[in-house]
């Protein structure tokens, strides 16, 4: 999974949900570990975005500045993932009504909100979800190679 955050939160918020998911057995592209110094970043981003099944958006202040920015790279990695099925936003510390001002395709995803949850429980039901996404492609490809 694709761990989309802003640059101000890597050492802190993003950090801590990296940690939590990574603690689940989750594989995580993360900025602050996928990077090797001396990479070109938006290379290395887009490798990472074309790896991963799904992605997890971190939504902070920090976040929603960075969204005001049509050249940000959070902007660039919210609109690739925006292109897939599975992309769950994560509010911590803005609300989904603050994120519709800034980005109203990705408040119209479903997601958490560490105001209602922490975010410990929030990367215990992405762990679920991750398994149950799982189980579904493994189910289609069996299904795929019956019918062949």
């Amino acid at each position: 999974m694709f761990l989309c955050h802003a640059w101000d939160d890597r050492k802190a918020d993003a950090k801590d949900a990296y940690d939590l998911l990574v603690g689940r057995k989750l594989s995580v592209w993360f900025s602050e570990v996928s990077l090797r110094p001396g990479t070109d970043m938006r290379v290395a981003i887009e490798k990472g975005l074309v790896s991963s099944r799904m992605g997890i958006v971190l939504v902070t202040p920090a976040m929603l500045v960075k969204l005001r920015s049509d050249r940000s790279v959070a902007n660039s990695e919210l609109s690739a993932l925006l292109r897939r099925n599975l992309l769950v936003p994560v509010m911590h510390g803005v609300t989904f009504e603050e994120l519709d001002q800034v980005s109203p395709m990705l408040a119209s995803r479903g997601g958490f909100n560490t105001a209602e949850e922490s975010l410990e429980d929030i990367a215990v039901k992405v762990a679920e979800l991750v398994g149950e996404l799982a189980d579904e492609e493994a189910a289609a490809l069996s299904m795929k190679s019956a019918a062949e």
